[in-house]
């Protein structure tokens, strides 16, 4: 189904209140070293109780198609050798930095030792597909090659496996996540939050997903009826593009499992994977046990913790 976008200063509220193959393009893309001694401490990070750990954040840039784009990268106090990376894109208007503070990823990778590389969209946004969104959609910015050689890069750097690459976002970074899935055979899994899929996805590589919605989610409907508010996206109904991926996995049917609040129908595929859709009743645009860093958006639901979630369903369905 089109994407329709309107995209203005409130545009997709994604801020929550809140190596492997890289895809043959035109792009043109240069290292730099610039940041790449920067280390941020990972325990005192904007003060954010979510960032604290043991290990450490640094800072780095790439030019992609001539522009410099940064990412940052946190390492645990413990990372092992073939260590897993989950790739966590912030939403419209976020920023690497926001999505390190608000989500609790480096926490999560302290106790499952994995680094978690934050990428940094340009104007804040990422180009998901059919103009969105915003500066990247209109200028169409190939944030498809940046984050390939972001990840071709950090795997070389810190030999992570290539194998358990997987990539989560919020909103605009779910939207770009599911591109990615779309448009790459890098990630093993993909995690969308709060999103839905832009644009055309013809031959998808089969791969797991697990996608967390909310029921009352105005910005990005579950039903797929154009937002309301000033951002206004119509894509496919949330259940739409899951069955698309199972098609895509040659999965059997769903099974239902949870409670009245949260439930979950995932259905098992081919190969050991796995495609699954978390729906969290009332919950609204929002990252289901993320921080309230601003308060003109959902609040985040606590009936369920995302991010622990998504790094269980990642950990048991590395890429075969």
């Amino acid at each position: 189904m089109p994407a329709v976008l309107r995209l203005c200063a409130a545009a997709v509220l994604a801020v929550p209140v809140a190596a492997p193959a890289v895809p043959a393009a035109a792009s043109t893309v240069t290292d730099g070293a610039t940041a790449d001694g920067t280390a941020v401490d990972g325990a005192a990070a904007d003060g954010a109780a979510s960032v604290r750990g043991r290990g450490t954040t640094t800072v780095h840039t790439i030019t992609v198609d001539g522009r410099e784009r940064s990412y940052r990268l946190y390492r645990p106090a413990s990372l092992p050798a073939n260590a897993p990376l989950v790739v966590m894109l912030h939403g419209g208007f976020g920023s690497a930095r926001q999505a390190e503070r608000s989500y609790g990823w480096n926490a999560q990778a302290e106790r499952g030792r994995f680094a978690v590389a934050y990428p940094d969209g340009y104007g804040r946004a990422w180009n998901a597909g059919d103009g969105c969104c915003g500066r990247p959609g209109r200028q169409d910015v190939d944030d498809v090659a940046f984050i390939g050689r972001m990840v071709e890069r950090i795997t070389g750097g810190l030999r992570t496996d290539p194998r358990r690459v997987y990539a989560t976002g919020m909103s605009n970074g779910g939207m770009m996540a599911y591109r990615l899935a779309c448009d790459t055979t890098i990630f093993a899994a993909i995690g969308p939050v709060a999103a839905t899929r832009l644009g055309g996805c013809p031959a998808p590589a089969p791969l797991s997903v697990l996608h967390i919605h909310g029921t009352a989610d105005r910005n990005v409907p579950f039903d797929g009826s154009p937002g309301t508010g000033v951002a206004r996206i119509d894509g496919p109904p949330v259940p739409e593009v899951l069955a698309g991926w199972r098609a895509a996995a040659h999965c059997g049917r769903s099974t239902l499992s949870g409670s009245a609040t949260v439930t979950t129908a995932l259905a098992r595929c081919r190969h050991g994977r796995a495609v699954g859709l978390i729906t969290v009743k009332g919950a609204g645009h929002q990252w289901p046990g993320g921080e309230v860093v601003r308060d003109r958006a959902d609040p985040p639901s606590t009936a369920l913790n995302a991010t622990a979630t998504l790094w269980r369903f990642f950990a048991a369905h590395p890429r075969v």
